[in-house]
Parts: structure tokens; sequence; C-alpha cells
């Protein structure tokens, strides 16, 4: 039984026959009639008496009516408070969760506590389908390295802050022991990476960063699919990777992270948004990103002083 045989009983009781109530309600008496015929069926019991000229209610058939009328009240009342609720807006972001680990928690709340009515769907991508998803207009913004703007048409880019590049080793890993890592070291060394179908900037950039230092890094021939596994990777094999520091709060208690020195080129992340149509959440989002990454941390403190962030300008 569904709601619409209700407001078929109801309107034949009301009209006080089949014929009113059929034009009313656009369609053939005849299939009227047979609606009625097979909800008196469902509930096993005779709903009217019907005689040539006349249509009457049976004691069950008053009962049904009553009940009938409240159910059907009830469920308009239901629409009238959701037609004049407000209507609820999506913002989808894309992100790449190692360059945001820490500061999107604060910048969600943030955002939700001031935009009641958007609902925020947060999507961790690898960049890869974070552009396939860009492509189909199924994302709003996308934050990722500034590098791989280009596979993102029609998107308008602000620089959000750089981050520098750290070694990430097993604690067990006699790198760890040190302070800081002077990049030589990296000479001749095996290094774990991130996969290039799900991270296509990963291994031309660790190349770009360590040539002015005349190392050409020994990629295993085991690469992840993510960072998580990734971190297993190092853990298994007590080895080492170059990440960016972001992945500093996003790592287990087995991995530690040391800073370069001399340091190497930084990372830029970047928030991207169509340059037509973009959703105006998007550009909330955005600021109250910009204005917690430029907020001095207990992270940035502890790896010097907080970087400089270009949050006006918008790139090509």
């Amino acid at each position: 039984m569904e709601l619409r045989h209700l407001r078929y009983f109801v309107s034949v009781v009301a009209h006080g026959n089949f014929s009113k109530a059929a034009e009313t309600l656009r369609l053939t008496q005849p299939a009227l009639s047979r609606q009625i015929k097979n909800l008196e069926a469902e509930i096993g019991l005779p709903f009217f008496v019907r005689k040539p000229n006349a249509l009457s209610l049976t004691r069950e058939g008053e009962i049904f009516y009553e009940e009938a009328q409240e159910v059907l009240a009830r469920a308009d009342e239901a629409i009238r408070r959701v037609r004049k609720r407000p209507r609820m807006e999506v913002l989808r972001v894309g992100y790449v969760h190692s360059l945001t680990a820490s500061v999107m928690p604060r910048v969600v709340e943030k955002f939700q506590s001031g935009n009641k009515n958007v609902r925020l769907e947060l999507l961790d991508l690898t960049t890869y389908d974070m552009s396939q998803k860009a492509a189909a207009g199924q994302i709003d913004m996308a934050i990722l390295p500034k590098s791989m703007g280009h596979h993102f048409k029609g998107f308008q880019w602000v620089e959000l802050q750089s981050l520098a590049p750290v070694l990430v080793a097993s604690g067990k890993n006699p790198l760890a022991k040190l302070k800081k890592i002077p990049p030589e070291k990296l000479r001749n060394k095996q290094l774990y990476g991130l996969g290039p179908e799900k991270y296509p900037e990963y291994v031309p950039r660790l190349r770009d960063i360590l040539k002015p230092f005349g190392v050409k890094p020994r990629l295993a021939s085991q690469a992840a699919d993510d960072i998580a596994a990734l971190f297993i990777a190092l853990e298994a094999n007590t080895d080492i990777a170059v990440l960016t520091e972001g992945v500093t709060k996003m790592l287990p208690s087995t991995l530690v992270t040391r800073r370069f020195s001399p340091e190497l080129a930084p990372l830029i992340v970047a928030a991207g948004l169509p340059a037509t149509q973009s959703n105006p959440h998007a550009e909330v989002f955005v600021k109250l990103l910009i204005n917690e990454i430029n907020k001095p941390s207990e992270v940035k403190l502890r790896f010097g002083k907080p970087r400089r962030t270009m949050p006006e300008k918008i790139l090509a």
C-alpha cells in the first residue's frame, strides 16, 4: 500500500462516487475502481457498500477513512516543512591528505560552524584521481601540488604554502640517528616511493630536487599506491623515503622525519577552483585555509619560521 492508494480512497469518499473522483485524479473510472478493489483486497476488508445509484462506507471503511486522513495530513505537513527549509548546498573538496593533515581538521571545523546549510564533501584522493574527477565536474575545489595544475583545464590556482622535503625513515635506520641529513647521504641509497600511476609527479620531482646535489635516486621496484602503504613498506624494511613535512602528523610511532641540510627545493601546495561557475563556498574555504596556514603552530615552530604564502596570487 502506498500513499497514492490512500489519496484515491479519500478522494472517492469526498466526492461520493468514482466518476467525479476519477476526473479529479485524472484517472479513468475503471482504473480507479480497480485501485480501490486492490486496496480492499490487500487490507482484507470491504470499505464500500456499492449500489446502482449509491455509494456508502462500511463501518470498517469509516474507521479507515479517519486514519487515512490523518496519515495524509502528516505526510503533507512533512512535505511543507521540508520545502520551507533552506536548500542544502554542497561543497566538494578534493585534497591530498599528506599535504593538508596539519590544518584540514581545524579548517573543516571552522567552515562547518559558519556554514550550517552547506554539506561539505571531503574527497581524499591521489593527484591522478583528482584530475579525473575535476575533468568530470565532480569536485568544486582541488588541493594538491602546484606542479600538477596543468592537468586541470579551466582551473585557477591560489598558492597556499610551501612544504619542505623531509627524509622519512624507520627509527632503526642509521640515518634516523642524524638530526639533519646532507642530501649527498642519499647517494647509492635505496629509496621507497609512491607509484607513478596514482602519483605521476612524485618521481620526476624527486629527481629534480636531488639533481643539484649530484644524487640520482635509486628507487625500489616496489612502489606504494598510497601513503599508508608506503609507511608499511618503510616499517617492514627499515628503509627510507623522501616526502614533505606535511606527513609529520600522519606518521606511525616507528617512523621519524629528518630535515635536509641544505634544504631541498620546497613543494608548493595550491588550491584550484574552476575559472567559470565556481562554487562561492570554495572561496570561503580557501580563505580559511590561508588563515590557518599563516597562523603559527607547534608544527611550524618545530620546523622553524612559518613559510610565507601568497594568498592573493592567482596562477594561470
